[in-house]
């Protein structure tokens, strides 16, 4: 039995407009392995992972495929001061090329196509910052990575409970957003010898 693939459309069915859901259990596969998602300790399939929702328009000329629409959704990790859970909102609009492999922008000129009259026999020129590029091989779109890219992208480098958060105590790991502890910072090394010394009046 072939694999169900939910996220491919067949170029043959364009242009048609679609709904894609994303449900916790993918959104938790996709984010394992990233330490903002795996602090949280959440079980596979946990339901709170996170979902998404997409409603594009779908359509091609002779060579391409596009999609544009939006995407909404949301998303758990850690906090990366207490760990707690934080929900992250995404809400994005797409706008998306489908490209032969051959023609994919390399890595190194930063997605740019060749200015007009260098190259113009190679394929559009795109710019990275006006839209996202994905490889497709003409007859069949795949939108999976687009829609992971959109939970990934949405992970801040330190994502915040609250901006006040107070963390955890580094050394009983007491979470003092919610209690308080007794420990005291600990004295640097180099001052140790210096604590009981008493300086004459």
């Amino acid at each position: 039995m072939a694999k169900e693939m939910p996220y491919q459309v067949l170029v043959r069915e364009l242009p048609t407009q679609r709904t894609f859901e994303v449900p916790p259990a993918l959104v938790g596969e996709w984010l394992k392995g990233m330490p903002m998602r795996d602090a949280l300790g959440a079980p596979d399939g946990d339901p709170e992972a996170g979902h998404g929702l997409a409603v594009l328009d779908l359509y091609a000329d002779d060579v391409h495929a596009f999609a544009s629409g939006t995407f909404h959704g949301e998303l758990t990790v850690a906090c990366s001061r207490c760990v707690g859970p934080v929900k992250l909102v995404i809400d994005e609009r797409l706008r998306v090329t489908f490209m032969p492999s051959h023609e994919m922008p390399a890595d190194d000129d930063e997605g740019a196509r060749p200015a007009s009259g260098e190259g113009d026999d190679e394929g559009p020129e795109v710019a990275a910052e006006d839209l996202d590029v994905f490889p497709f091989d003409g007859e069949r779109i795949d939108l999976e990575p687009l829609f992971r890219e959109q939970f990934v992208l949405a992970i801040p480098y330190a994502p915040l409970c609250t901006e006040d958060c107070k963390g955890l105590c580094p050394q009983c790991g007491i979470d003092r957003n919610t209690a308080t502890c007794t420990c005291e910072p600990p004295i640097d090394p180099r001052l140790a010898a210096l604590k009981g010394l008493k300086i004459p009046s």
